[in-house]
Order: C-alpha cells, then sequence, then structure tokens
C-alpha cells in the first residue's frame, strides 16, 4: 500500500527535468476491493504523472540546536546603579548560533531598558526554539505512526505539522503560521 510523501502545492525537484515544481494534483491510484491506494502519482504541470522515486524535496538546513545559547553583553551605556531593575544588572543577553560566539540575535539597550523582563523571556524562547521544533516533528511523527492515535491527539498533532511547515516554509512562500492558530 501507498501513502502520499509529498502534498499539493509543495514545491519539489523534478529528477527527469531537471527542474523545480509545485505540485499541482496528487493521483492515488485505486484498485477494486482496496482500501489504500497502490500507487500514488503527483501531477506537477510538466505534461505528466510522477512517482516518489522521481521527486525530491528541497533540503532544509538543520540547525544545531547544541551551539544556541544565551552569552551575557556588557552594558556599555549604563553604569550598573542605573540598571539596578534588571534581571542582571550590567548586562544584557545575546543569543549567539555559531561556535565563534557571534551571529544570532541582540537586542538594542533602550528596548532592553524598557522590558527586561519580556527581553529575557525572549531569549530564552529563542535559545530553546530548536528544540521545540525537534519535539514538533517527532509529536507530528509519532501521531502518523500510532493507527489508535485519539482524536485530541491527532488534532494536536496537526498543529505541530502546520508550525513546522510555517518554520520550514522558505522566504516569500505564503504564510502557513495563520493555519496554525
Amino acid at each position: 500500500m501507498a501513502k502520499a510523501a509529498y502534498h499539493k502545492h509543495q514545491r519539489v525537484y523534478v529528477r527527469p527535468v531537471g527542474t523545480w515544481a509545485m505540485i499541482e494534483r496528487v493521483k492515488p491510484h485505486w484498485v477494486k476491493d482496496v482500501e489504500e491506494p497502490v500507487r500514488i502519482y503527483y501531477d506537477c504541470g510538466l505534461g505528466r504523472d510522477f512517482t516518489e522515486a522521481e521527486l525530491a524535496v528541497e533540503a532544509v538546513e538543520q540547525t544545531d540546536a547544541g551551539r544556541w545559547r544565551i552569552m551575557r553583553a556588557r552594558n556599555k551605556w549604563q553604569t550598573v546603579e542605573e540598571c539596578a531593575h534588571h534581571p542582571q544588572p550590567g548586562t544584557y543577553p545575546v543569543v549567539v548560533t555559531d561556535e565563534q560566539d557571534w551571529g544570532g540575535w541582540r537586542v538594542p539597550g533602550a528596548e532592553y531598558d524598557r522590558d527586561p523582563n519580556r527581553i529575557e523571556a525572549q531569549a530564552r524562547m529563542i535559545v530553546h526554539a530548536p528544540r521545540l521544533l525537534a519535539l514538533a516533528e517527532t509529536l507530528t511523527r509519532m501521531a502518523a505512526e500510532d493507527a489508535e492515535a485519539g482524536p485530541d491527539l491527532i488534532a494536536v498533532a496537526r498543529r505541530a505539522e502546520d508550525l513546522v511547515r510555517a518554520v520550514k516554509a522558505r522566504p516569500g512562500a505564503p504564510d502557513q503560521l495563520q493555519a496554525a492558530e
């Protein structure tokens, strides 16, 4: 029995033609008295239908969650006494995503001073985002493999799948996040 590996409107690389295309239709091939399709064909608008083996998905760079971390940078514009209300006076969070301790996310000092607790929470959220994404992918995979999954688990797994799709969407692609909310 076959299951669809790709979905409608997904961008795929069509190997026999050597170009990228969008899947316009997913075409299951049914046989009488069989509950699932025997084969799945994909119409990419290129004149013929293609099989799963002839298509490839776009490679999405996997993020190494181990490298994302929070460093503390010294506040150059305020003394420790002037920022005594900050969670860690005299410093602000910098999220780094590279081994060389650079690259990533920083916030202007004035914005940090306005609401330091919110900025600290954002920094923690960013640092843990790759692990949360991996958790959502695992949840989606486990729900798809579990034949006895209840409707609540399936609903949560669909929301997780929508979020994963939104995170992995290419810039300029339609925003998938609204569907997840």
